[in-house]
């Protein structure tokens, strides 16, 4: 009987043992799964990587404390060798990533997971400063120089910035104070800034709390920005959202924006500097935008526009709670142009105004600039909005003795708050035509039958920007 007894403690035992063995085989296995499934995963990009390599693969850590900067160098350093053998991106796994400024290689893809967070560091020390930009002659903030962009690249091909909608934090705060209180000794950093470059993708992201600027592009050609999420508060200074400069081909689309300042800022240089720089923004097509900006604009055309601005394509806008729709700044001084401005299907809600040029956005540089310098603004077209709760339709101001011409505005239909301004269009210094408009435009806008409104048309050929096609990528750990 004993030895009965022994015997089926012996085969529990054993049954208990191969139950354990079984259930840690089988977790092993959904670990290693489960390992497996978070190392790999696929993105669209317009390239793709052969080679790759994790941040914690060089020292990152991601408590929030801790700085990634020597890390993401380091990471980025390595990974530059692969630039003629197919190129590398590098992974940000989730964690939140303290670190200051960094610089892209050319053929890299930055990778952020779902859950990662870029910490921008609040230690000035982990910000290089770095020169005025040439058509700027000096600082946005202060005369000088300037921090350097949290991801910085110049003189780069083929660059990804892009994610699972991993996110970038400023944490602008300090900044702001800085800024306000008059302490700051150089320009604020902007999140992203690549100049001198070609072939970016910047895309699935969101950014928050910037210090200043979100997203830069400067002196570069064919750059897609797209599926953007940017938010700031709303009395946060100049957190423009996404700021083309002086570049070409360049393509907006599908962003949410909420700022202190323009969702979409044109530049091309400012004033003497940018006249003599003399590069403009030109084919930049921007669609599927929603914007809220309750004290500057959702598109604006510089101020600093004195390289000039030309061909412009904006379509499938929706602005909620903003100062103005489409607005052009420009003053005595800059020089330059803004002409060949196409925008259609525009949205707009609650709105201070819903079209607004103005020749006295009059900031200077310094007072070097040439009065005898005028802007050229000419062929700006609006066409198939509507607005509701507006204040006042428009103010279209021009230069005396300088003309803004070529004015447009056909199928637009704007309905007034409660309390609306009792001069809804003030023209001064404009010329141009409408159609189909109401309330009716000035003297300066004469109402034209639709049929002889060709002016109005929206271009339908296509810029070599949208030809820029993306492909499925994958990431896979170790490749190295």
């Amino acid at each position: 009987m004993e030895s009965l007894k022994t015997a089926k403690r012996t085969q529990v035992i054993c049954i208990i043992l191969l139950v354990g063995i079984i259930i840690s085989l089988n977790t092993n296995g959904v670990e290693s799964r489960k390992a497996r499934n978070s190392d790999w995963f696929e993105y669209s990009a317009i390239s793709c990587r052969a080679h790759s390599a994790s941040l914690e693969e060089f020292g990152g850590v991601g408590d929030g404390i801790t700085s990634n900067t020597k890390a993401f160098k380091a990471a980025i350093d390595h990974l530059s060798r692969f630039q003629s053998e197919g190129g590398s991106q590098l992974f940000v796994p989730p964690g939140k990533w303290l670190t200051g400024s960094f610089n892209l290689t050319s053929h890299f893809t930055l990778f952020l997971h779902k859950d990662a967070v870029l910490l921008a560091s609040q230690d000035e020390k982990e910000w290089p400063v770095i020169e005025p930009l040439p058509s700027y002659g000096r600082g946005r903030d202060t005369e000088g120089g300037r921090y350097s962009s949290l991801i910085f690249g110049t003189n780069l091909t083929d660059v990804v910035i892009t994610g699972d909608n991993g996110t970038i934090d400023g944490q602008g705060e300090l900044w702001w104070r800085k800024f306000r209180a008059g302490e700051l000794k150089y320009t604020r950093p902007y999140l992203i800034e690549i100049m001198y470059s070609q072939n970016i993708q910047i895309s699935n992201l969101t950014l928050i709390n910037s210090p200043s600027w979100n997203v830069h592009p400067v002196y570069s050609s064919s750059v897609i920005v797209q599926g953007i999420t940017i938010l700031a508060p709303v009395t946060s200074p100049n957190t423009d959202g996404i700021n083309p400069d002086s570049c070409t081909n360049t393509r907006i689309e599908d962003c949410y924006i909420v700022s202190g300042d323009d969702c979409v800022a044109v530049k091309s240089g400012w004033d003497q500097y940018g006249i003599a720089y003399g590069m403009p923004t030109k084919q930049l097509i921007i669609r599927r935008l929603t914007c809220i900006s309750p004290f500057s604009a959702v598109i604006a055309l510089g101020s600093e526009m004195s390289g000039g601005i030309q061909d412009v394509r904006a379509e499938d806008i929706t602005a909620i709670d903003s100062e103005s729709g489409v607005r052009i700044k420009t003053a005595v001084g800059r020089g330059g142009f803004v002409k060949d401005v196409y925008v259609r299907r525009m949205t707009m809600k609650t709105m201070k105004w819903a079209f607004w040029i103005t020749g006295s956005y009059g900031s200077h540089p310094d007072n070097n600039y040439d009065p005898h310098a005028l802007p050229v603004i000419q062929n700006i077209n609006y066409r198939d909005m509507v607005a509701e709760n507006v204040t006042m339709a428009a103010r279209l101001e021009g230069i005396a003795g300088d003309p803004f011409t070529g004015i447009c505005i056909s199928n637009v239909t704007i309905e007034l708050t409660n309390k609306p301004k009792k001069l809804q269009w003030n023209c001064t210094d404009i010329t141009g035509i409408s159609s189909g408009v109401t309330p009716k435009p000035c003297e300066l806008l004469p109402d034209h039958e639709p049929a002889k409104t060709t002016e109005c048309n929206f271009p339908d050929n296509r810029l070599p920007v949208e030809n820029m096609e993306v492909q499925m990528c994958s990431y896979k750990a170790n490749y190295l």
